[in-house]
Formats: structure tokens, sequence, C-alpha cells
């Protein structure tokens, strides 16, 4: 009895897509984590952004520090992955690399990119959890726990309370 199989091109055309993108994780002398306000969308967020096409997880990391907030970095460590399923105007689900990009010892350096960034801030990891939206919210303790346990924390996406998927 034969088996049929799909050519490559067929077969990977059937396998499900999703989006992907990198953050650093940044945080001041006080121990402080530095946040981004998006003019693009209501909430703060970590900075970095979407993985181009071709680009490592910490390469994207490091770019988007740079473009956004001017500042170079060398990330570390991988503190969190984050799977969130497909959810409002977004059609797929979106992983999340988080790096940590250690210590920012002079806020001065920062210049805003200001093209995509309406301001920046630091904040005591409670304020920074709550400026992110439900959805990503889990991301800032667990980086704390990952930086404190030098291991990365596995975020599968858990509904926040009161929502829907």
């Amino acid at each position: 009895m034969s088996k049929s199989f799909l050519e490559p091109a067929e077969w990977y055309a059937t396998l499900p897509a999703f989006y992907a993108s990198a953050c650093v994780l940044l945080t001041d002398t006080e121990d402080r984590v530095l946040m981004v306000k998006p003019n693009y969308r209501p909430y703060w967020s970590i900075p970095g952004g979407i993985i181009e096409a071709d680009e490592l997880p910490h390469e994207c990391a490091v770019r988007e520090i740079d473009e956004e907030l001017g500042l170079r970095v060398a990330v570390t460590g991988l503190l969190v992955v984050d799977w969130i399923p497909p959810m409002d105007d977004r059609p797929q689900s979106m992983i999340n690399f988080l790096f940590d990009g250690g210590t920012v010892t002079d806020p001065g350096q920062i210049v805003l990119q200001t093209s995509e960034l309406d301001d920046f801030g630091f904040y005591s990891w409670d304020e920074a959890a709550r400026l992110l939206p439900a959805a990503t919210t889990a991301r800032v303790p667990a980086a704390r726990r990952a930086r404190k346990d030098a291991r990365t924390v596995y975020l599968p996406f858990s509904q926040p309370a009161g929502s829907q998927r």
C-alpha cells in the first residue's frame, strides 16, 4: 500500500501562522521599569516590536530599542515567552519574547522616536503591569520572577477575569 504525501511547499501552506514580537525589559537604578506610550494605541507597552522576516527575536529586540529609544543595549537573556490567541482585530495568535536589557543608568541618553512614541517613563513594577492591557499584564511580574530566578518563564495565555475570547 503506497501513501501519498504532500509536496513540502503544499504541506507548509497548510500549517497555522502566527505573529511574533520581541521586547526588552529595562529598569533604572531605582529598579523601576521603562515603559513607552505608542501614539498608535491607547495603552502603554514594554519597548519592542514585531519581528521582521528572517530576523532573530533577540536581534529584533536590540533593533527596536535602538530605533525607539536611541539606546544600544545587549540583551543578556530571555525572561519571558508569552503566547496570546487571536483577539480583537488581530486574526492570528501572537508569540512574544521578552529579553533582559539590564539597567539604564542615564535616562538622559534616551532619544524618543516621536514618529511612533508619545512618551516614556520609569514605573514601579506594579504600576508598569497596570499600564499594560489585561492580556499582557502578566509579563511584568513574570519578568521580575525570571530575573530573580535566572530562569525563563513561559506564559501560556490565561484569559483575564471578566473578558471573553
